[in-house]
């Protein structure tokens, strides 16, 4: 979850499927010797960069949730909170439970430290 120093973009959803799978694509085009590693590691900081504004773009979708906050904590201005017993209520009325949530809140891009 650590945030890349030059620019200040989180790894949060490096840990996603299309994260993982990308991780996995890049992996076999190291071993495979078509790629050299730091072009590896240049796509990852592209994507961490690029998924963080599409979605805080193209995402318009709302919900709200209740639940019982099990543990929270505050370390590295990043926010954790376990959340259980949850019930979402997304923005079509759709509704979903959940026995266990973890959510992970961080600062934005624009009110990161310089």
């Amino acid at each position: 979850m650590a945030a890349n120093a030059q620019q200040g973009h989180y790894e949060l959803y490096r840990g996603t499927s299309i994260g993982l799978a990308l991780a996995d694509t890049l992996d076999d085009l190291i071993s495979s010797r078509r790629i050299e590693p730091q072009l590896a590691m240049r796509i990852m900081q592209n994507f961490d960069e690029m998924i963080a504004k599409v979605l805080g773009e193209k995402v318009k979708a709302r919900l709200t949730f209740k639940g019982h906050l099990d543990t929270y904590r505050f370390c590295d201005e990043v926010w954790t909170f376990i959340i259980k017993d949850v019930k979402f209520k997304m923005d079509n009325a759709q509704q979903n439970d959940g026995a266990r949530v973890k959510i992970v809140a961080c600062q934005s891009k624009d009110k990161l430290p310089t």
